[in-house]
């Protein structure tokens, strides 16, 4: 481990290759393609490699610094979203499955197939983002509105501290929280699995199971990290923001929150881009939090799992040697 950070440190290699761990499989995304793995039930490897159709190929301006962070972070939803749900037929719920509904048999005659399945995918998206932005930015503010009304005298300060800390305590626990449950907790070791997988790659190892297994499972470049500088950024633009525009109503500063959230996003992906490409002191500072977080979102997998991160990332490597570089 000490090596591979040493190496890190050093301006060692790093990829843009991300992924995210599904139900018994990894979603990797490389440069020029995407891949779903898989481990079915009988235990074979059920592996979907699909070219990636980049939004920016077709609208240059959306790749532009502030606008691309929100791009990406809802393209990198509904990828995520997608291949859970694919992964998540492999393993149906042990109930004898029910008839449709006379409402699915008319959207599906009325869509067909594909255009419901990817109407299902959105909704899926939208509902997801809802309760993210819900649970982590909307509850907050409730809350500390109802901390205000109990001690009215409370200055614009004193409730700006009260919903950052609240912030940050909601996402702590819903982390924890979910780490507890047995599916989840097996999620995360998958989790570990690609952060290992991609470890090895960045340190020019041959991708076997021995070499993966000693890589560390926390990797700097996170999406759980992601999130938390996303709450981090969302306390202090919102703190700036409301001393200077007192806002005391509670749906108001609700609906300010909402109005802030794409370039909270943006501000977000932008510093998470710097921080990611560079090493030295300060940078290993601002990336220590979202470390420590993963202790709950990151576990240590077993040899089956790192071999679907082995199967995940070859099939994402770009044909061109360090096309990939971050």
């Amino acid at each position: 481990m000490l090596k591979q950070l040493l190496f890190l440190a050093a301006g060692g290699f790093k990829t843009v290759i991300g992924g995210q761990a599904l139900l018994e499989g990894i979603l990797m995304m490389g440069p020029d393609k995407k891949s779903i793995v898989v481990r079915k039930p009988d235990g074979e490897l059920e592996v979907k490699t699909e070219p990636r159709k980049l939004l920016k190929d077709r609208f240059p301006f959306v790749g532009l610094p502030l606008i691309r962070g929100v791009v990406n972070f809802c393209s990198s939803m509904y990828n995520g979203v997608t291949a859970l749900m694919y992964s998540a037929e492999f393993y149906p719920e042990e109930d004898e499955p029910e008839e449709p509904s006379k409402w699915e048999r008319w959207l599906e005659e009325k869509l067909g197939s594909e255009k419901l399945t990817g109407a299902i995918i959105t909704l899926s998206v939208v509902m997801g983002m809802a309760f993210s932005v819900g649970l982590f930015i909307l509850l907050p503010t409730a809350l500390g509105g109802l901390v205000v009304r109990l001690f009215p005298g409370c200055p614009i300060w004193g409730r700006n501290l009260i919903e950052g800390i609240l912030k940050v305590v909601i996402f702590l626990l819903y982390l924890i929280l979910c780490s507890k449950m047995k599916d989840i907790h097996r999620t995360f070791q998958y989790h570990g699995a690609e952060h290992k997988t991609i470890f090895c790659y960045e340190a020019g190892l041959p991708l076997t199971v021995e070499n993966v297994r000693k890589q560390p499972k926390h990797h700097p470049r996170c999406g759980t990290s992601f999130l938390f500088v996303v709450i981090v950024v969302s306390i202090l633009l919102s703190s700036v923001i409301f001393s200077y525009i007192q806002v005391e109503n509670t749906f108001a500063r609700m609906g300010m929150h909402l109005l802030m959230l794409p370039v909270i996003v943006s501000i977000t992906y932008e510093f998470n881009r710097y921080v990611g490409g560079h090493e030295g002191p300060l940078c290993r500072l601002v990336r220590s939090p979202g470390m420590a977080i993963q202790r709950w979102t990151t576990f240590e997998p077993d040899e089956r799992m790192i071999e679907v991160g082995i199967r995940a990332l070859t099939e994402v490597l770009p044909q061109v040697e360090g096309a990939d570089k971050w």
